[in-house]
Order: structure tokens, then sequence, then C-alpha cells
């Protein structure tokens, strides 16, 4: 046998040992998803009449992309919280109203992005509208961004009002001019709520439910909105005017990071 050929022969004979190995090699198994537990449920099965528009499943929100964990525009809450939600909306709906819900649970992975993003001091992209008056090294000292969220609980809400009928909303096209979230009404992005003072999601002192510079019919939409919640046990954080938290919380210590899908809450 030549040295070539010996080579080669040691060459087949070692590349067979290795496919041998790689074969018998267990496969990595995937890490499942988590799921929520039970006491979690898409609002739409509790009440499907409540309109959503899930701006964390798109590009027009603060961050200007969709943010980590929201797969799907479907609002998860805990159980009790969906359900007080349901019976606002029955007298809401009576009155010629509908609510209209922006986030619900929010996983931490979300907040974990948020608070990537309000690190990353170059990008600026949607400071015109949700920002123009805040400086974003001061997102964190002034309360607009944090390490844990009530939303990754489960009974924490962000929600307005539209009155019915309900005009379509259109989509948010990425590049286009943007409107300081504090605008008059007619300027800002249109979204078929009632005028609230400020957008959504507005990082702006006018955003305080009861700041005194809001007046005439936008502070009636926010007492009105309030007054409807709060008999039904959702309490209003003061600093914004869309934000509603469900009490007593079924995991007032917990913050989950099951991802915003239907899947999670399958059978539910």
């Amino acid at each position: 046998m030549t040295a070539i050929a010996r080579v080669l022969r040691a060459l087949t004979a070692a590349g067979t040992a290795l496919l041998a190995v790689t074969a018998a090699a267990p496969a990595a198994s995937a890490v499942p998803e988590p799921k929520a537990p039970p006491e979690f449920v898409d609002l739409r099965s509790v009440d499907p009449t409540i309109i959503t528009e899930m701006r964390y499943t798109t590009a027009h929100n603060f961050v200007g992309e969709p943010v980590d964990g929201y797969r799907q525009p479907v609002c998860i809450l805990t159980r009790p919280a969906a359900q007080a939600l349901r019976t606002a909306q029955r007298g809401l709906l009576r009155r010629g109203y509908s609510l209209k819900v922006y986030d619900c649970y929010r996983p931490q992975r979300a907040v974990d992005h948020f608070v990537r993003w309000a690190q990353d001091l170059d990008d600026q992209a949607m400071k015109d509208e949700f920002y123009p008056e805040v400086d974003k090294t001061r997102l964190f000292a002034d309360g607009y961004i944090a390490e844990k969220s009530g939303h990754s609980r489960g009974s924490t809400v962000d929600l307005t009002l539209v009155k019915l009928p309900a005009l379509p909303a259109r989509p948010y096209r990425p590049g286009e001019e943007l409107t300081p979230c504090y605008a008059p009404k007619s300027e800002r992005f249109p979204d078929s709520s009632v005028d609230m003072g400020t957008g959504y999601d507005c990082f702006d002192t006018l955003s305080h439910t009861d700041d005194p510079r809001v007046q005439g019919a936008q502070r009636a939409h926010r007492q009105f909105l309030k007054e409807t919640l709060a008999g039904l046990g959702f309490v209003n954080l003061a600093e914004e005017w869309w934000h509603f938290t469900y009490k007593p919380e079924p995991f007032p210590d917990t913050y989950f990071d099951f991802p915003v899908a239907k899947r999670s809450v399958a059978g539910h």
C-alpha cells in the first residue's frame, strides 16, 4: 500500500467514526415557551365587543418597532380584570361608548426591550411624537421607563374611550411625519378615541390624569373613564390617564414572561 493510499484510508476511517458519533449524539431539545397560568384569559373570550388596538405589536409606539414578546394583537389579562372590564363595557355601550385597549399583560422580555431602547441615546426616531419635551437621558429618573412593570403581573391595562359608532383607525405608516402627542386632537395621530388631551403613551406631564391644564371635554372624558372603572376595582395611575390596575391583583408579586399570543392562553 502506497503512502497516499494509507493517508486516504485513514481519513476515510476518521470520517466514518465522526459520522457515527454525530448520529449517536442526542438532538438538542428546544426549550418550550412558557404558557400563562389558567387564571389568565384572552379578553375577547370574555367580551368580544371591547375594541383592541395593541400598539406594541406594531411600529407605532415610542420604540418605533414591534416589541419583544408581542407575537399577536391579543389582550391577555387575569380573569377577574377581564370580567370587570366586561361589566364596564356593558354600562358604556348603553351610553354610546366602548372601551379600547392599547396594552394589557406585558411580558418581562418586553420591559427589557424598553430598558435597552432607553439606554440607546442615539435612537431618537419616535421622539417628535412620544417624548418631544423630555430628554431621553431623563426617562428612568422621571419614571417613564423602569426595569419592572405592573403590566407583567397581568391585571394592569392601558385603555381609552371610543364614541360609537366607532370609526376605523388608519394604520401608522413607518417614516411618516410625527406630531407631538400633546398637540390638538385634530393634529395628533388619529386613533378613533375621544379627546383625552394627549395621545396614548405621551411622555409628558400633561398625561397626568388630573393635570390642571387639561380642562373642558378633555378633563370630562378622563374623569368619565376613571369613574367608570373605579367602581369596579380599578385604580388609576395618577401619571397616566390610560393606566389602570385591577385590585386585588391575583399575582401581586409575580412578573411573568410568557409571550403575548393566543397559544399562551389556549384552552383557558
